[in-house]
């Protein structure tokens, strides 16, 4: 892994456990994609006074040259994301995911359409 990687808890006692699976999980994304600049992850475990159960958030911040990649997983639909190592594993599948479409879309394999006349553009007068 070759960029800076900043992690952070909110709410919680910083773990040694979920770091190690931040940076794993971050490693893969370089991986995937040489040319990440740098990453930002927060883990945010819910205020104490929540009744639905601890639903943890993750944020992930990617910095690729020209772009920031957001993964944002704040308000987890998964009662799973009880586990805080689920949470981690669902937003930085979503970052993989993001992180794949940004580099299909640099390497010019995602074809643009020109405008066409369905699109309304008018042909210009011969």
């Amino acid at each position: 892994m070759d960029f800076p990687l900043d992690i952070s808890f909110r709410n919680m006692d910083p773990s040694p456990a979920v770091e190690a699976r931040v940076r794993e999980k971050a490693a893969k994304l370089a991986r995937l994609f040489s040319r990440i600049i740098g990453c930002t992850v927060v883990v945010e475990a819910p205020h104490r006074h929540q009744n639905k159960g601890k639903l943890y958030s993750v944020h992930i911040d990617i910095s690729v040259p020209g772009k920031d990649l957001v993964v944002d997983r704040a308000k987890p639909l998964d009662q799973a994301h009880q586990d805080v190592y689920l949470a981690v594993r669902d937003a930085f599948k979503a970052a993989e995911r993001q992180l794949e479409d940004h580099a299909r879309r640099s390497r010019g394999d995602v074809k643009s359409h020109s405008p066409s006349a369905r699109d309304g553009a008018v042909p210009p007068a011969e």
